[in-house]
């Protein structure tokens, strides 16, 4: 049986301090990748993906999972992308479908320097406020969440 008990006074205040936290660095990182960059989060998103593929193309469908996007948003999305010159569309099969998605050299460019630099944000916003002490703290409880809300 699921437990009902609301929480205590304490146990909500950790709750909003966490969540406003992680909204406040979420917010400041993806600034940082368009101030610095000239690239949306969900760009970012999709260029990471690609570049670490095997084989630098991915099914359109195999990217939607990978980000947990539905496939209209990742469609749209790449669509802008392709005007900005980051992306490319590849044919699959007889019937020539737009299936096929990989990074263009100046989409490699991009995502390689916004590594850097975002890479960066995350250690000055993040990392850097961490000692190890509590940086291994919060990476096992990361993981016990994840794997308790996503098994693999």
């Amino acid at each position: 049986m699921v437990e009902t008990r609301g929480l205590e006074p304490e146990e909500w205040e950790l709750w909003d301090s966490w969540t406003r936290a992680q909204r406040l660095l979420v917010r400041e990182l993806e600034r940082g990748l368009q101030r610095d960059c000239g690239i949306s989060k969900a760009e970012f998103s999709v260029m990471v993906t690609l570049l670490r593929a095997s084989g630098d193309v991915m099914r359109v469908r195999e990217l939607a999972e990978s980000l947990d996007w539905d496939k209209s948003r990742v469609s749209h999305q790449l669509t802008r992308m392709e005007k900005r010159g980051f992306v490319e569309r590849t044919e699959y099969g007889a019937d020539g479908r737009r299936a096929g998605v990989g990074l263009t050299a100046e989409g490699r460019d991009a995502v390689r320097g916004a590594l850097l630099v975002h890479g960066g944000n995350i250690r000055r916003h993040f990392l850097d406020t961490l000692t190890p002490e509590q940086s291994a703290v919060l990476r096992t409880w990361s993981e016990q969440v994840a794997e308790r809300l996503e098994p693999r």
